[in-house]
């Protein structure tokens, strides 16, 4: 029998209880159906393991002052490496959003042998330590390269390795969406003359597209900050093929930790205001779709 309310209405009929429903050890929950508690303890943790190191990364950065700040980041050196690194990292982050969208297209939609083991094969750069990928690397492009090809030391062995560390992030983006996709809108839109292309392009992309950025969004803010990877494949050349990772260790090895902690902060900066702006996109495209319905 459902609980009501002592109160009545003036016909006499009893009310629904309308007071909030009772958390965990009987209290009140808010209307999102989390207690206070919960919001309070997943705030502490997000504040001693994000929030606190960040400040205090950013207060390091800042002991020299504001001058000391601008002239540790417009170095030279420091331009050059964050150059090279956004050039790098942007160029892996468009390789896999065009191939990991292939990739998972074909894992939700084609059945074929193997097709677990390719599955597995994907999250594998998340398991495997990233300077193993790096010593992988170098053993395929590097001076003994059995395929004849040398590309250690160079901005596409650096591409090379972003792009595989980086490559789990827009398949495992975009798979579940393409597994929710109606199929039967795409086979009306077949059965009324549109190709293929026009239904990838009208259908398909737009249901897509929030899921592609995102991906993007995080295979480029992994890829700004990756070290293991292109530590030996990568050649560390100074204004050619070193990252600001490499950067912000040599730095430290030089007692030089404010300039560290500055190049640091500019690395945390644009990895945010990627994030941020990727995700207004893709929340309007989202309503724009939703509206279109």
């Amino acid at each position: 029998m459902t609980s009501v309310d002592s109160t009545t209405t003036e016909a006499g009929a009893p009310v629904p209880d309308s007071r909030p429903p009772r958390g965990f050890l009987g209290r009140s929950r808010t209307f999102a159906g989390v207690s206070p508690m919960t919001i309070g303890v997943a705030w502490l943790w997000l504040s001693v393991i994000v929030l606190l190191p960040l400040a205090a990364i950013t207060v390091q950065s800042f002991e020299d002052g504001w001058s000391g700040f601008w002239e540790a980041i417009s170095a030279p050196a420091a331009v050059d490496t964050i150059w090279i690194t956004v050039l790098v990292s942007v160029i892996a982050a468009l390789i896999n959003v065009v191939f990991g969208t292939l990739i998972a297209w074909v894992l939700v939609r084609d059945e074929f042998p193997g097709k677990g083991v390719v599955n597995a094969i994907i999250d594998l750069p998340f398991a495997l330590p990233t300077i193993v990928a790096s010593l992988v690397l170098l053993s395929l492009y590097g001076p003994n390269s059995p395929i004849d090809v040398q590309l250690n030391a160079t901005k596409p062995a650096l591409v090379i390795a972003l792009t595989f560390v980086t490559l789990p992030f827009v398949v495992r983006q975009v798979q579940p969406v393409l597994i929710e996709l109606d199929v039967d809108v795409e086979e009306a839109a077949a059965v009324l003359g549109a190709n293929n292309a026009t239904i990838f392009r009208k259908i398909i992309l737009p249901a897509l597209l929030p899921a592609i950025l995102t991906g993007a969004g995080l295979a480029f803010t992994r890829a700004i900050g990756e070290f293991g990877s292109v530590v030996l494949i990568g050649g560390n050349i100074p204004g050619d093929t070193q990252v600001a990772s490499q950067y912000i260790q040599q730095q430290i090895e030089i007692d030089a930790p404010v300039d560290a902690a500055a190049i640091s902060v500019v690395l945390l900066l644009i990895a945010f205001v990627t994030l941020l702006v990727l995700r207004v996109a893709g929340r309007r495209q989202s309503k724009r779709e939703d509206a279109d319905r």
